[in-house]
């Protein structure tokens, strides 16, 4: 089954950064399959073999199986031998040469979504720490999962109409106004997002929102100006919008006295309709 690669990406940032705060020598980790309670080992960081590679790990089975079912970290110190975990994956463990090994679930809102893992060659207890700093990657996978996921769901809200709707067409109107909705918070969404090309791609989604063929030429918007402008376009105060944007409200009306000025607007509705106008703002 195809593993969504932005979401496998986080997987494998996570992994590195698991290695590197707990000194493990093996991380591994993967994806929930969609519509199925199983795992899909994807990602190797420090593996010496593919004996882990696109392993399927049952809910309820071996120790990422007993995560996914219990929803919670487990830990082994020696997987072979130990009766906390069934052994339905001795062999590609075995093969791998791994005996000490932690499984962190990955849950957003309330539903595994995927497991990390990281494994010691040796048996010896793995300790409070580095079980921590296991569960600090998985919290970092999970608020991007939660990130990009919000994201959908305010696109699939808002496909934009094909022709801007006119004064005889009330029920286009107010689709425009939830395109416009869509898009403020798309675009407060943007800078919560730690991965460049998600964000990237988020951003180029609210051009499309904005409009097709991007803006028409004239002023130069920044694109904290913009994201202001689309708060007020929305309906936002001063300091609704500072909320929104995780900014103070003197930082928000900078940026809109900015906006104003180079748009030529006296008014924050002039604005508005200033970057409508030039393809800023849907």
């Amino acid at each position: 089954m195809a593993v969504d690669a932005a979401d496998a990406a986080q997987i494998r940032s996570a992994l590195v950064r698991l290695r590197r705060t707990t000194g493990l020598p093996v991380a591994f980790g993967g994806l929930v399959e969609a519509g199925r309670r199983r795992v899909r080992i994807s990602e190797l960081s420090g593996t010496a073999t593919t004996a882990l590679s696109a392993l399927a790990v049952t809910a309820g089975n071996g120790l990422g199986g007993r995560a996914v079912a219990l929803s919670r970290p487990c830990a082994v110190t020696d997987y072979s031998v130990s009766r906390q975990i069934s052994h339905e994956y001795d062999l590609p463990v075995a093969v791998e040469g791994l005996r000490s090994v932690l499984a962190v679930p990955v849950v957003v809102r309330r539903r595994v979504r995927g497991v990390l893992y990281g494994a010691l060659r040796t048996a010896e207890p793995l300790g409070d720490r580095t079980l921590s700093a296991a569960v600090a990657a998985a919290r970092d996978v999970e608020q991007a999962l939660v990130l990009r996921d919000e994201a959908d769901d305010l696109l699939a809200t808002a496909a934009p109409p094909s022709a801007r709707p006119g004064a005889h067409d009330p029920a286009g109107g107010a689709c425009w106004e939830q395109v416009r909705e869509a898009h403020a918070a798309l675009r407060a969404l943007a800078p919560r997002i730690a991965d460049p090309a998600l964000r990237d791609e988020l951003l180029r989604a609210c051009g499309l929102l904005a409009a097709g063929d991007g803006p028409l030429p004239g002023p130069r918007l920044a694109p904290r100006e913009v994201d202001v402008l689309a708060c007020v376009a929305a309906g936002a105060t001063n300091g609704a919008a500072a909320e929104r944007l995780g900014v103070g409200p003197e930082t928000v009306k900078g940026y809109l006295r900015s906006a104003m000025r180079k748009l030529g607007a006296h008014t924050r509705t002039e604005a508005v309709a200033a970057a409508r106008r030039t393809g800023w703002l849907p």
